[in-house]
């Protein structure tokens, strides 16, 4: 009984599902009108009609249908490369014994201290000399292994991944490559989920670098062409809510597939911690 939740528990967890869905709810009920309805008092709190008009209108102003699919190949190229990369380094760095590890490992975590920002000149001048400007590529390369990764799943399998599992594998013959594949790997995959929902938010709410790098409109992703949606010397905000809206349902996929499996690599790894 002194384990039972009270009143005040279920009541605070209702408010924080209000204030947590609301913002959603309403994108539905702007993206559902005309943006005249925006200066209605009071302001409307139920769904319209025009949601359909809008969707068709979003199509018909930028090539969002192109922007989603764009969005989608980098989100997913980037995730399965972090993914990947960030396990077989922190299995290095956590497991295998070579020189200066503790040094490499501080140095790719430094990394992390420096603004992008300052890397976006020299970047784009790679981008550039590459011919890569205006491609997906441009985008993709750049997110394929990072720093938070690398130090993720180091941590991850210091804990997780026992030593006498691998010296196991070793003494029976297994490369070192085979042991990650079929040992280090499947020991990773509560904390790869968790890792790949991060990345595949992260690189698909990426703004600011697809703006400098991509000038077509047929290979802008979805927030690049969500700006494009706000442009104009009176921003239509039923447009940009339905545009927001439709940029949203991917995530929310994303969350209904793996969710569960995110929250029980982040129990996991606290049990462990």
């Amino acid at each position: 009984m002194r384990n039972k939740p009270g009143s005040l528990a279920y009541l605070t967890l209702v408010a924080v599902l209000f204030f947590s869905g609301f913002p959603l709810y309403y994108s539905v009920v702007v993206a559902s009108r005309d943006n005249s309805a925006l200066g209605q008092i009071p302001p409307p709190v139920l769904p319209g009609a025009n949601l359909v008009e809008n969707i068709e209108r979003v199509f018909a102003t930028v090539p969002f249908d192109a922007a989603l699919v764009n969005s989608v190949i980098v989100s997913v190229a980037v995730t399965a490369s972090v993914v990947f990369f960030s396990t077989l380094a922190g299995f290095a760095f956590a497991k295998l014994e070579f020189k200066a590890s503790k040094a490499l490992l501080v140095a790719v975590v430094a990394t992390m201290m420096v603004p992008v920002q300052l890397g976006v000149i020299p970047l784009y001048m790679l981008m550039i000399e590459l011919e890569w400007t205006d491609t997906l590529w441009a985008v993709i390369a750049p997110g394929l292994v990072n720093a938070f990764g690398v130090f993720f799943m180091t941590q991850y399998l210091r804990g997780a991944l026992p030593g006498e599992l691998i010296e196991a594998a070793r003494a029976d013959g297994a490369s070192t490559f085979r042991i990650f594949w079929q040992v280090v790997l499947p020991a990773a995959r509560p904390a790869a989920v968790v890792l790949g929902v991060l990345t595949f938010l992260t690189a698909w709410n990426d703004y600011f670098w697809p703006l400098i790098v991509l000038s077509s409109p047929d290979r802008y992703t979805v927030q690049v062409a969500l700006s494009t949606l706000a442009g104009g010397y009176v921003t239509d905000q039923s447009l940009v809510l339905t545009g927001t809206m439709l940029a949203t349902l991917p995530l929310l996929a994303v969350f209904a597939l793996l969710g569960k499996y995110m929250i029980s690599g982040i129990m996991q790894g606290a049990v462990k911690g």
